[in-house]
C-alpha cells in the first residue's frame, strides 16, 4: 500500500494570523504521537506564491501518512492536530483539504 498523500489549502486573511498558524504547524510536526511515537512521514507547509489560479487560498500544506487508518487518526484523534485546529479555525476564511493514494 502506498503512503497516503494530503493536501489542504487555507484561506487566512490576515498575515499575522497566517504567522501563527505557520508555527502551529511547525509544533505539529515536532509533536504529532500515535502510541507515544511520531507517526507522519511528513510534512511540508508554505505560504503559497500570489497567483490568481490559486483563488485565494495562500497557505499550502501536504502531509504524508503511512496509512489512511494514519491519517483518521489525526482527523479524530492526534492532540497536536486538535491544538492546530484550535489556532487555524478561528482564523481561516475558508479551507480545502484532498487526499490521494499516488499511482507513481
Amino acid at each position: 500500500m502506498a503512503p497516503i498523500e494530503r493536501i489542504t489549502l487555507f484561506k487566512i486573511p490576515n498575515d499575522e494570523d497566517l504567522n501563527r498558524v505557520l508555527e502551529q504547524y511547525k509544533t505539529l510536526a515536532k509533536t504529532a504521537v500515535k502510541d507515544g511515537k511520531p507517526y507522519i512521514l511528513s510534512t511540508a507547509v508554505g505560504k503559497s506564491f500570489p497567483d490568481p489560479r490559486n483563488k485565494g487560498f495562500n497557505l499550502s500544506v501536504k502531509t504524508t501518512f503511512a496509512s489512511l487508518d494514519d491519517m483518521k487518526y489525526y482527523d479524530s484523534e492526534c492532540e497536536a492536530h486538535k491544538a492546530l485546529k484550535a489556532v487555524a479555525g478561528p482564523v481561516r476564511e475558508d479551507f480545502l483539504m484532498a487526499y490521494y493514494e499516488s499511482v507513481l
